[in-house]
């Protein structure tokens, strides 16, 4: 069977300086398989922040607490909170961000799982000298934040972009992933999500502009093939579903 993820998984893979991916996974939604992905980013006072937990490692735990005390969890958007409890209850100093209205859903209060802040339009004095952030709002209480670290231009996302590699899939898989629109190198955010998006258009499109206009070089997101460079005119194209 193929191997969706991009080993060595749970482990620190430097990006750039002061930014760091984690790789793991497979989980699987849509009935594929997906690799997924965590964004480390050190913060100028020496906090460590942690974009989209993925699943806890006491190994990795111990790697990130090597370059800094976790300060941070953050949960993006309405899908991406699940691993965020392990977390939590190995780093009780770190505070957890979470998405507009996150805390409102049924799944994230059946879990009881513990939301300190609500993240939203400005970056909050935690960070707002590192990272910027964009809210990309949707119908039924979609919101994703989006984050834009300055020093190394590098836009992270959350599904907003999804870009699996065809060869990295189950071959009965790939006809699927290719009819939702989530395929290297043209992958998108999913057809159902584009929908979602699409009930707050006129909103969603000004983010998706302000997105781009942040002109990175380099755009990490959780699922698939990350733009490494060219990250402006990949993430355009990425985003025409919005911005045409």
């Amino acid at each position: 069977m193929r191997d969706p993820t991009y080993p060595p998984l749970d482990v620190l893979k430097p990006v750039a300086p002061d930014l760091w991916i984690v790789d793991s996974g497979p989980l699987r939604a849509l009935g594929l398989p997906l690799p997924v992905r965590m964004t480390v980013i050190r913060l100028p006072d020496g906090a460590i922040w942690l974009h989209s937990p993925t699943r806890h490692d006491e190994g990795l735990q111990r790697a990130i607490e090597a370059l800094g005390p976790i300060r941070h969890l953050v949960a993006p958007n309405s899908a991406h909170w699940s691993f965020v409890a392990a977390w939590q209850r190995h780093c009780p100093d770190a505070a957890t961000w979470g998405a507009p209205k996150l805390r409102e859903r049924g799944p994230v209060r059946r879990a009881n799982l513990r939301i300190d802040h609500d993240l939203g339009a400005e970056a909050p004095p935690a960070w707002s000298g590192a990272l910027r952030q964009v809210l990309v709002p949707g119908g039924f209480g979609f919101r994703e934040v989006a984050f834009f670290h300055a020093g190394s231009r590098t836009l992270i996302l959350t599904d907003l972009v999804l870009n699996l590699e065809p060869g990295r899939l189950p071959w009965p898989m790939r006809p699927l992933a290719h009819l939702v629109g989530i395929t290297a190198p043209d992958g998108r955010a999913p057809a159902y999500l584009r929908l979602v998006v699409k009930a707050r258009k006129r909103a969603a499109a000004r983010a998706a502009a302000a997105l781009v206009g942040l002109a990175p070089e380099r755009v990490v997101f959780s699922h698939g093939a990350w733009f490494e460079r060219d990250g402006t005119p990949r993430l355009r194209r990425s985003l025409r579903w919005l911005l045409d």
